[in-house]
C-alpha cells in the first residue's frame, strides 16, 4: 500500500440504511431460531413514517412482519413523534413471496445460490486484524451510540456519520490526521457545545485507546454548521447500501453483493465470511502482514471458480504453501463454510451496526489454535 493518508467512514445504528439492514437482519434470525433451513433474501426500504418489505423467504417459521418491525424502529430510537418516523405510527408494507424454485435446486444441492465473487481481508494494523481506519470509524460510531443510549448526550439523534483518515509510512499507520462526525441532535444546543462534548466524549477517548491524540482543530463536527432533522423522514434507507462500511473501508477491494438479509446459502455473505476467516486465520498465524483472498461461484456449483490469496510481498512463506494452508482451512464450498462457522443459527442483526467484521464474537472471526504447527511443517 503506497497511501500515505488512508480515510475510512462508518454510520451509526440510527442511520436510515443501517436501519433497513438491522431490520432485514432481524427477519432472518426471527426465521432462522424458528427454522434453520430457512432461505432468506428481505430487504427493506426506509421513509417518512413507512417500512416497505419484500423479498423471498421460504421458512416453516411464523414471523410477526409488522411487529418485528416495529420493534427494531424503536429499538434503535425512532419514539419521538417529531422525528417523521415513530415505532408506532409507521405504515409497514409487507411483499414477501417464496425463493424462486429455479434459484432452490442448486441450493439444494449443496451448491452456490448465486454466482459473484467475495473478497476477505485481514492485516496487522489492529489487535482485531482489521485496517486502522475502519476500525476506528466503527469504534467513533459506536461510541456516538452510546452517549445517545446511556443518556449521557440526551440531546442526541438516531442517525450519524463518522470518518477518520489515518496517515502511513512504509505501509504502516503513524497517526490521525482528521476525524470528521455528523450527529443531528436537538435544537437547543449550540454547534459549539455539540463538538466540544463529542471531542470530549466520542474522539479523544477512542483514539487514546488505540494510543493516538488529535486536537480539535482536526476535528470537523456537522459540516453545514447544523443538523437537526435525520433519519429515514429526510434520508430514504435501503438494506444493503453501505458495502463499504459493511467491509474494509475501502482498504480491500469489494465484492458484488451485499450481506445483510441474506441467509448464509447465499455466497454473498457466507463466502465473504469464509475468505475473511482465511485471510485472518493466515495472519494470525504470522505467515503474512496482509492477506486478501478472493473467491467466486457460479451458480448451484459447488467448488468456486476461483479461490486465490494475495498478500502484496507481506508473505513469510511461499505462495504455494500458502494457498495450500487456505485449502486446509476451507476449501470454500458454500456447505463446507456453513457447518464449519455453524451460520444457519439466529446471529446476524449484530452485523448490521459497526460492520461484519473484527467482533470477536463472530464465528468468521475465531483463530484456528491448531492449524499452525501443520503450515510450519511443510514451509
Amino acid at each position: 500500500m503506497h497511501y500515505q493518508v488512508f480515510a475510512s467512514e462508518s454510520v451509526c445504528s440510527g442511520h436510515p440504511d443501517k436501519l433497513c439492514d438491522a431490520i432485514s437482519d432481524a427477519v432472518l434470525d426471527a426465521c432462522l431460531a424458528q427454522d434453520p433451513s430457512s432461505r432468506v433474501a428481505c430487504e427493506a426500504l426506509a421513509t417518512e413514517n413507512r417500512i416497505v418489505l419484500a423479498g423471498e423467504i421460504t421458512s416453516n417459521a411464523q414471523v410477526s412482519y409488522d411487529q418485528l418491525v416495529r420493534h427494531v424502529v424503536r429499538e434503535l430510537g425512532y419514539t419521538i413523534p417529531n422525528y417523521g418516523f415513530h415505532a408506532d405510527q409507521l405504515e409497514v408494507q409487507v411483499h414477501i413471496h417464496q425463493q424462486s424454485p429455479e434459484i432452490a435446486v442448486g441450493v439444494d444441492h449443496d451448491g452456490a445460490g448465486d454466482q459473484g465473487m467475495m473478497y476477505g481481508y485481514a492485516c496487522t494494523e489492529t489487535p482485531e486484524l482489521m485496517p486502522m481506519p475502519i476500525t476506528l470509524a466503527h469504534r467513533l460510531a459506536q461510541q456516538l451510540d452510546q452517549q445517545r443510549e446511556q443518556g449521557i448526550l440526551p440531546y442526541l439523534r438516531p442517525d450519524g456519520k463518522t470518518q477518520v483518515s489515518v496517515r502511513y509510512i512504509d505501509s504502516r499507520p503513524i497517526g490521525v490526521d482528521s476525524v470528521v462526525l455528523a450527529a443531528p441532535h436537538d435544537q437547543g444546543v449550540s454547534l459549539v457545545q455539540l463538538k466540544q462534548d463529542l471531542y470530549n466524549l466520542v474522539v479523544s477517548p477512542i483514539l487514546s485507546a488505540y494510543g493516538w491524540t488529535i486536537s480539535d482543530d482536526h476535528v470537523i463536527v456537522n459540516g453545514t454548521g447544523v443538523w437537526h432533522h435525520g433519519g429515514p423522514a429526510t434520508d430514504t434507507g435501503l438494506t444493503g447500501r453501505k458495502i463499504i462500511v459493511d467491509g474494509y473501508g475501502g482498504m480491500a477491494r469489494v465484492g458484488g453483493g451485499a450481506f445483510s438479509g441474506k441467509d448464509p446459502t447465499k455466497v454473498d455473505r457466507s463466502g465473504a465470511y469464509g475468505a475473511r476467516y482465511v485471510a485472518k486465520n493466515i495472519v494470525a498465524a504470522g505467515l503474512a502482514e496482509r492477506c486478501e483472498v478472493q473467491v467466486a461461484y457460479c451458480i448451484g456449483r459447488r467448488e468456486p471458480t476461483t479461490y486465490d490469496v494475495e498478500t502484496f510481498g507481506t508473505e513469510r512463506i511461499d505462495h504455494a504453501d500458502l494457498r495450500a494452508y487456505a485449502h486446509f482451512l476451507l476449501t470454500m464450498e458454500p456447505r463446507e463454510i456453513i457447518r464449519t462457522l455453524n451460520l444457519q443459527r439466529p446471529i446476524y442483526q449484530q452485523t448490521a451496526a459497526y460492520g461484519h467484521f473484527g467482533k470477536a464474537s463472530l464465528p468468521w472471526e475465531q483463530v484456528v489454535q491448531h492449524a499452525q504447527p501443520r503450515v510450519a511443517a511443510t514451509a
